[in-house]
């Protein structure tokens, strides 16, 4: 026997126990893929407050200007304007789609738990998130284009501005446009996002 000969039998060596550094490093991983997962939730509401106030700013907005046509004697013949966004086409493009969206990205929201749950759904999503950004895109960009002709007209066709008159109607019209530009790089954001989680996430057989 080893004790008879003065040797010592060597006891197999314990499991080293979790360092404190292993420890915080492991909060730190599962911190990280829990504000991961939180992103596309809180893209998707900004997304639909973004959206949903610049529709609601444009539709809203209204603004009349009292100005002399004429003068009969000593009579001054006097007018009323009113400048609303159902007037311009484009503004009411604007409307419809930031409507669009953010009724979307809500029911999206409510019901997100439903449809991510199968690659199907997740990949059914990420194709809405693609029309709905471009739908905010277009939408933004005809605005944005009839915003600058009437903040500075057109000498070519002799269309004159009308934010000189019509000041809290194209300030208010600028308010809403920004909101919506927000909202089309959040749906960018989204979309993004929603590329990566599907491209790594694997095919199940039957989903």
């Amino acid at each position: 026997m080893d004790l008879e000969h003065g040797s010592k039998t060597k006891l197999p060596a314990a499991p080293a126990a979790a360092t404190p550094a292993c420890q915080c490093n492991n909060k730190l991983l599962q911190l990280g893929d829990r504000l991961v997962a939180v992103q596309p939730v809180v893209l998707r509401a900004a997304a639909a407050l973004a959206t949903a106030v610049a529709a609601a700013v444009m539709a809203l907005n209204t603004q009349s200007y009292t100005a002399v046509v004429a003068i009969i004697g000593t009579k001054p013949l006097m007018q009323t304007f009113t400048a609303k966004f159902r007037y311009t086409p484009a503004f009411v493009y604007f409307v419809i789609v930031n409507a669009i969206a953010g009724t979307y990205n809500l029911l999206v929201l409510i019901i997100r738990r439903l449809i991510l749950q199968r690659r199907t759904g997740g990949l059914v999503v990420h194709m809405l998130d693609m029309v709905i950004m471009a739908l905010l895109a277009t939408g933004a960009a005809t605005a944005a284009s009839m915003a600058e002709l009437g903040k500075k007209g057109n000498l070519h066709a002799r269309w004159n501005p009308i934010c000189d008159k019509f000041g809290s109607f194209c300030s208010r019209g600028g308010i809403a446009i920004v909101s919506s530009l927000i909202g089309v790089a959040l749906m960018l954001a989204l979309n993004l996002l929603s590329a990566a989680a599907n491209a790594h996430r694997p095919n199940v057989v039957g989903q």
